[in-house]
């Protein structure tokens, strides 16, 4: 977990437990079912749950924030992210049973109260929220078109769309207005980071 305390010195030991934790849970998982790339899977902790916590260096996330985590996969970045925010509500969806399940498992092997996880497709899920989070599932104006009504109608304080995404986005966010890409490789020194970006969509980037 060094490389997570390089950059979150201020993690508690229940955290630092429980990202070890999910890092052996979900590498024991991965034995079973495809969760992560298995070409990616001995560098779990910074390509997937450092990654995942690239939001939380810029996503102003408190206790009354409530966060939706679209196509979760193997649970990220949403566990990551509850870990680092345990008095925080996650919502894990993912149109796919089997890792909905695992998931499922894996927040209760880690005593993570404040994560629920659903198999549901995007566009069918209602409840409102303040975010929505996601890694690369989809193009930035087809995954806009899914969430876009599930976030609340008074927007708070760095509310809206947080993506994970690499490469050049220029393109893909000049429709969207308002919206703000973070460098990833500017706070993660780390050669996988170098082409890794966070796009924000701010609510009125979606009208």
């Amino acid at each position: 977990m060094n490389i997570l305390l390089k950059y979150f010195p201020e993690l508690n030991p229940v955290q630092v437990d429980r990202y070890k934790s999910l890092v052996d849970l979900t590498m024991s998982w991965n034995q079973k079912i495809n969760l992560v790339s298995r070409k990616d899977i001995e560098h779990l902790p910074e390509r997937h749950i450092l990654h995942s916590l690239g939001i939380a260096i810029h996503a102003p996330i408190s206790p009354s924030t409530s966060i939706l985590d679209v196509g979760t996969g193997g649970g990220f970045p949403g566990l990551p992210l509850a870990i680092m925010f345990p008095k925080t509500r996650f919502t894990l969806i993912d149109s796919i049973g089997k890792k909905v399940n695992v998931v499922k498992s894996i927040a209760a092997e880690l005593k993570l109260d404040n994560v629920r996880c659903l198999q549901i497709r995007a566009e069918d899920y209602k409840d409102g929220v303040d975010m929505v989070v996601s890694r690369a599932v989809t193009k930035l104006d087809r995954f806009t078109t899914w969430v876009a009504p599930n976030l609340r109608h008074k927007p708070r304080k760095g509310s809206g769309i947080w993506y994970l995404k690499g490469g050049d986005l220029d393109e893909e966010v000049k429709s969207f207005r308002g919206t703000k890409i973070f460098e990833l490789r500017d706070v993660f020194s780390e050669a996988f980071f170098e082409t890794k970006k966070l796009v924000w969509l701010p609510p009125e980037a979606l009208k």
